[in-house]
């Protein structure tokens, strides 16, 4: 393989690991921010030492999630003037603003009024401490809004023109933030983040009922993250699929290697459903094909004759890389899928007075804990490799956005950002996983109840 080929391949592998883990840790700060503010405000109305008790308990873990996340986002954002220079050079024009707006008007506060959050439950009194949370979590989505304002300018661009060196620059920042795929990214993107928390809690509220620790906490726990499983799923499951005609519409070749559509079925006849298949890139079809005739349609054309533009119509250089599209799509659906059903049993078993007795659905609880969290970095997949050959959609190719860097530089710098999130993620989840298995015992505080 060529040099700047080789270099290619690692520094696009470099940029997935660091910012797919550095993903991980943005959406749980989302996500548990969100649950702090809801546990917070439930203490606040009904006066329930159990909600204020299960605060605490979890403040601490999101304490942990910001600590570890400042470290992965610092590495990550490295990247961009080192490996991707030519690419932060032509589109940083706009991008740069987006990602300034993002640390100046989110990280910021979010960093800053953490530390309230964390230490100052008995220094500025409930109601105070209330409100610096609601702005913690309104910190992370605001940090959210800018990031995938950025990304979804990417997939969608729009509201900018071009000098003669072919650096993008705005045109409207109305219209950048306009983007088409913007609304529905984003609103996919903080129902995935909120998913993947509550199942989390879920799964540590089972493991903790299962031994016995703090049991009324553990029960509180699984009952809320169930609760709120059951409305986000169907909420989800409708954004996804606007999300899906959205992509139909600007992103085409991207929608048909999630389907794995090579070649258009005959006139008349809808498209298949491959639940399994092994795409063939270099021959342009599927093997070991498994596959509901007509069904595809239902979902992307919403009915049983509608056909979409197949792979083999459009030019190979504009294809991605099908495979990881393909299986990464199931994953994320399959998941969402298993996630609605483990919601389901849950609530039949509360019905049968049997949510926290029942052995088989705490067991799954905590099985399903990482679901939603494999099934964003899924979702991740398909958004960003389905994305390919550009980083700019259609104006950009991803070989005219890499620095012209040795393959051993990137090696080099790749090695040593690994040792780094190596260290910090296995000192985090080392202490997560003893933090959860301990008994916990709060005091209660001068005029907590």
């Amino acid at each position: 393989m060529p040099d700047a080929e080789l270099t290619l391949l690692l520094s696009r592998w470099q940029f997935a690991v660091t910012i797919g883990l550095h993903i991980v840790l943005a959406a749980f700060a989302l996500g548990l921010s969100t649950f702090l503010a809801f546990l917070e405000g439930c203490w606040l109305i009904r006066k329930d030492r159990r909600y204020l008790d299960v605060y605490r308990f979890w403040l601490k873990v999101f304490s942990l999630t910001i600590a570890v996340g400042a470290v992965s986002g610092v590495v990550m954002e490295f990247q961009f003037g080192t490996n991707w220079g030519p690419f932060a050079r032509k589109a940083g024009g706009i991008l740069g603003p987006l990602m300034l707006y993002e640390v100046l008007v989110a990280f910021f506060m979010e960093a800053a009024l953490a530390g309230v959050m964390i230490f100052g439950m008995d220094r500025i009194g409930p109601k105070k401490h209330f409100a610096v949370t609601c702005l913690v979590a309104v910190g992370a989505l605001i940090s959210a809004f800018w990031i995938l304002a950025a990304n979804s300018w990417m997939q969608t661009p729009v509201g900018f023109f071009r000098d003669e060196a072919g650096n993008f620059h705005p045109d409207s920042w109305l219209t950048i933030l306009s983007s088409p795929s913007f609304p529905w990214r984003l609103t996919h993107m903080v129902l995935a983040a909120l998913l993947a928390t509550v199942f989390i809690v879920a799964g540590v509220g089972a493991w903790r009922l299962r031994k016995n620790r703090q049991p009324a906490e553990a029960r509180l726990m699984v009952s809320l993250a169930m609760w709120m499983a059951i409305i986000l799923i169907p909420l989800q499951i409708v954004v996804g699929d606007l999300h899906g005609e959205n992509t139909l519409e600007y992103q085409p070749q991207k929608l048909a290697a999630m389907e794995g559509s090579w070649h258009r079925p005959p006139a008349g006849v809808g498209e298949p459903l491959r639940l399994f298949a092994i795409p063939d890139q270099a021959a342009q079809r599927n093997y070991a094909e498994l596959a509901i005739p007509q069904v595809g349609s239902l979902y992307l054309k919403h009915n049983l004759h509608g056909q979409i533009k197949p792979l083999s119509e459009f030019p190979k250089d504009d294809i991605p890389q099908v495979l990881p599209v393909f299986y990464a799509f199931r994953v994320m659906v399959g998941l969402g899928l298993l996630m609605l059903a483990t919601s389901g049993a849950a609530l039949i078993m509360r019905l049968r007075k049997k949510l926290y007795s029942s052995q088989k659905l705490l067991k799954l609880l905590i099985v399903m804990s990482p679901a939603g969290f494999i099934a964003m970095l899924a979702g991740w997949v398909v958004t960003e490799t389905g994305r390919q050959p550009w980083t700019v959609w259609g104006l950009l190719r991803t070989e005219e956005s890499v620095s012209a860097l040795p393959s051993t530089w990137v090696i080099a710098s790749g090695t040593a950002i690994l040792v780094v999130y190596f260290i910090a993620f296995a000192a985090g989840l080392r202490y997560f996983i003893r933090y959860v298995a301990q008994e916990h015992h709060y005091a209660a505080k001068e005029g907590e109840e």
